[in-house]
């Protein structure tokens, strides 16, 4: 705030209680206020009108009284801390003798009740529950009965979480292992359709069980539009649901049973359409899918036919699957079908469709429905089918000797036009606030992401229904998930509605409910969690995460000391992943010979020659640290110069890799294959740069006689399971 500014105080409190930070430190240690016209923007997106400093108190009245509820609408606790249960006594309670009586429900839906006396003395209680309750997810009923008051009646979605998430000792007994990274959308094979899909994802965990791994990880699976624009697996149309790309066709059930796909398949024309699409050197989304719809179109025609209606196993289980997906897959489905039907005349953004059509629960909505429940039943058909395809890698995965198995990544956000933000009205801050990421050395305006936050307020009333469904969904079938910008549990950095990134400020979350609903929800698939805690870190976030079980993710390329040497391998801690870069970096070959620093200045990022001259002197410094750390460990001749052209360079990073403590370590599909480009150039857009399309050049059907592979990994005997 400026000297000559009007000091709004009362701004202040309702921005405090809202979670809006006053202020962050940067990565360069500057401390960065939040302005007033930032927090009056960011309480707005938040629903509070702070025009005023009258509007501003009348909103933190309006919030105080909220907080003079009997029960918090959503507790998240640990089981000796839920058989105490907190009430707020109503005023008109206070200093009478009364009686409470609470209703337990579990998941189970079995009940137990529980009365006593309260004595109204204070303007809390708290009221000993006669059982502990076990984990899950609870219904409690309260009811307050004193005499010359009304009664009063209160609901909380109470949540009992085990203290954290489980460990790598646990799945893995001590051992230290190492995995394959992979974006599973560039996978190159000589069988799919010009994207990688979940076939090849089961040829690539069985290499990596013939190696001794113990995991393969992929980006978000998440559904995506698949246009031109809308590509990135960090901005997905829906992170509860899948995307159609990732369906290995021909190993689809129906397929038998469709001589037309068949012919298709041995004709010529297709053939050719095949081959032009496994041939560029990137991934043609619109054209894997336009070859691959009308296919899915014809096999779902099939189940229909045989399976649709019928008792047979595959209808049952189809049944099954809707069943307990329920109104969140029917959503999902229904916001498919009409994205498809409104694109020629309202274009692909349901905010723009008829007014009719926005909301999930409308009646033309549900005359929709009626209308077109075919397309309906086959959006919600290709999710079952891939949630089987990727049930098989896992059981493939098993089969192979996969201590973890498949590792799947979860998206920070979706996108403001996605069917999450249609289905979930109300969830998502849809104003045209923007996550984002503060300024840094990378990206000195800020990072805009163009994400719209979730709301922490609304999803703590709504019992974290939508964080809790998102994980369940996440961890099917998976051994270990990574959070993207795990930080995002703690405080997400807001950008108000057109203003710069240098304009934004941090949201604090509830950080230990989320935490909390994690742990549940892993332990209950038996997956470890990873946390990409890259970037502006609090103080303390660090030692929370260790605390809650979530693995730290460590990058090697960013790992020096304040001299600017590597850090020696046993400097690293246990309880993380550790690779040696990630998919917003170039990969060894192009970080060595500097290629992003060049598309850099070719887009702008770097403003002139000088600076540009300036980060590949730094660049060359850097890798002349690395050599040096790799000459020392051992691992690298004195005489012999750094370059990740050379898979043996390329071997000797990751054999260091494999001498540190981490318990996960993760070796880059595009490390293997030698590749220069980034896969993703942040803050580039897509027009001007092709993110997430480039493929590494090297066939699966190379992997296990490239000699080149062979020495890249010569380094991770180290971390190989007995016998191997």
């Amino acid at each position: 705030m400026s000297a000559t500014a009007t000091p709004r105080p009362a701004l202040r409190r309702l921005a405090a209680r809202l979670g809006i930070l006053p202020r962050y430190v940067d990565t360069r240690g500057v401390t960065r206020r939040t302005s007033d016209r930032t927090a009056e923007a960011l309480a707005a997106a938040l629903g509070h009108d702070a025009s005023t400093e009258a509007e501003a108190a009348h909103a933190a009245r309006r919030l105080a009284a909220h907080d003079e509820a009997p029960l918090a609408p959503t507790r998240v606790c640990e089981p000796a801390a839920a058989r105490r249960l907190p009430v707020a006594l109503p005023p008109a309670h206070r200093g009478r003798r009364g009686e409470w009586h609470v209703e337990l429900v579990d998941e189970q839906g079995d009940r137990t009740a529980a009365s006593g006396r309260v004595h109204g003395r204070r303007a809390e209680a708290s009221l000993g529950l006669p059982v502990t309750p076990p984990h899950g997810y609870h219904r409690l009923r309260l009811t307050l009965v004193a005499p010359g008051a009304a009664d009063v009646a209160a609901e909380q979605t109470l949540i009992v979480a085990p203290p954290r998430c489980p460990l790598p000792r646990e799945r893995l007994g001590g051992r230290a292992v190492f995995g394959l990274l992979a974006n599973l959308y560039a996978v190159e094979s000589g069988r799919n359709w010009g994207a990688g899909d979940l076939g090849d994802l089961g040829t690539l965990v069985d290499f990596a069980g013939s190696l001794g791994a113990a995991f393969v990880g992929v980006n978000p699976l998440h559904a995506l539009r698949n246009t031109r624009r809308d590509i990135s697996p960090y901005s997905p149309v829906s992170r509860l649901y899948r995307n159609p790309l990732y369906l290995d066709i021909e190993a689809v059930p129906e397929i038998a049973d469709t001589p037309s796909v068949a012919r298709a398949l041995a004709g010529r024309a297709m053939r050719a359409r095949l081959e032009r699409l496994r041939g560029g050197s990137r991934v043609d989304y619109a054209g894997v899918m336009a070859l691959k719809a009308p296919v899915i179109a014809a096999l779902h025609r099939t189940f229909a036919r045989l399976h649709g209606g019928a008792e047979t196993a595959r209808g049952q289980a189809y049944r099954r699957y809707c069943r307990a997906e329920g109104s969140a897959l029917r959503d999902f489905a229904t916001y498919v079908a009409l994205d498809e039907h409104l694109a020629a005349s309202a274009g692909r953004d349901w905010r723009r469709w008829p007014r009719a059509y926005r909301d999930p629960a409308s009646p033309a909505v549900e005359a929709f429905r009626v209308r077109h429940a075919a397309a309906i039943e086959r959006a919600q058909w290709v999710q079952f089918e891939l949630d089987r395809q990727l049930a098989a890698v896992a059981a493939r995965g098993r089969r192979a000797g996969l201590a973890i198995g498949v590792y799947q990544d979860v998206a920070l956000g979706s996108a403001a036009h996605s069917a999450d933000a249609w289905a979930f009205p109300g969830r998502f801050v849809l104003d045209g606030t923007s996550l984002g990421a503060p300024p840094d050395g990378l990206a000195p305006g800020g990072q805009h992401w163009g994400l719209p936050p979730l709301d922490p307020h609304v999803l703590r009333r709504n019992g974290y229904a939508y964080w809790t469904r998102l994980l369940r969904s996440a961890f099917r079938h998976a051994g270990a998930l990574r959070i993207d910008h795990v930080l995002g549990l703690f405080r997400q950095f807001w950008i108000p509605p057109r203003r710069p990134g240098v304009e934004g400020a941090y949201v604090r979350f509830p950080a230990d409910d989320l935490l909390g609903i994690l742990a549940l929800e892993s332990a209950r698939a038996g997956a470890l969690v990873i946390g990409e805690d890259l970037g502006t870190v609090p103080p303390g976030l660090p030692e929370r995460l260790r605390e809650a079980g979530v693995l730290s993710t460590r990058v090697l390329l960013f790992s020096r000391d304040r001299r600017g040497a590597f850090l020696r391998a046993p400097a690293y801690p246990r309880q993380a992943l550790l690779g040696a870069n990630t998919h917003d970096m170039a990969p060894l070959a192009g970080w060595t010979a500097g290629r992003d620093l060049v598309l850099r200045r070719r887009h702008g990022q770097l403003r002139s020659a000088r600076e540009l001259a300036a980060a590949q002197r730094e660049r060359r410094g850097a890798v002349a640290a690395l050599r040096a750390r790799l000459v020392d460990a051992g691992l690298w001749p004195a005489d012999r110069p750094a370059d990740g052209a050379d898979p043996a360079f390329r071997g000797a990073v990751h054999a260091f890799l494999c001498r540190t403590p981490s318990a996960l370590v993760g070796i880059a599909l595009d490390d293997l294959a030698g590749v220069v480009d980034p896969v993703n150039l942040p803050g580039v857009d897509l027009d001007r740069y092709p993110s997430w399309s480039r493929r590494p050049g090297l066939p699966l059907e190379r992997l296990a006689t490239d000699p080149a592979v062979a020495l890249a990994l010569a380094g991770m005997a180290r971390r190989r399971r007995p016998g191997r």
